[in-house]
């Protein structure tokens, strides 16, 4: 029914390995993100995890405005992180959907 169970405990394994390496593959990459014509600077690693932030002089005094441009700076960054698993996570199954969807 199931075929050699040996094969697949090999497979198994084999995508656990590959999975580890796609792990640590995405941990170690960081993506900088800019907002405000630059004048916030956001990098996030792989994890998700904000490692960086520059932040313009001139913003230091408009709280606000500091405020916006970092929040958007983050959630652009984080936005990126999500796309990069995403994308790593299809190319890893080959470009099988799971989902059935094109």
């Amino acid at each position: 029914m199931f075929g050699n169970l040996g094969d697949m405990g090999k497979m198994l394994e084999g995508m656990q390995e590959n999975a580890a390496k796609l792990q640590a593959e995405l941990e170690s990459k960081t993506f900088s993100v800019k907002s405000g014509g630059g004048m916030v600077e956001v990098s996030i690693n792989g994890k998700g995890e904000v490692i960086d932030i520059n932040i313009d002089d001139s913003l230091l005094e408009d709280k606000d405005s500091l405020q916006i441009l970092l929040i958007g700076a983050m959630n652009d960054a984080y936005k990126m992180v999500q796309q990069n698993q995403q994308n790593s996570a299809m190319g890893m199954l080959g470009g099988i959907n799971p989902f059935g969807t094109k």
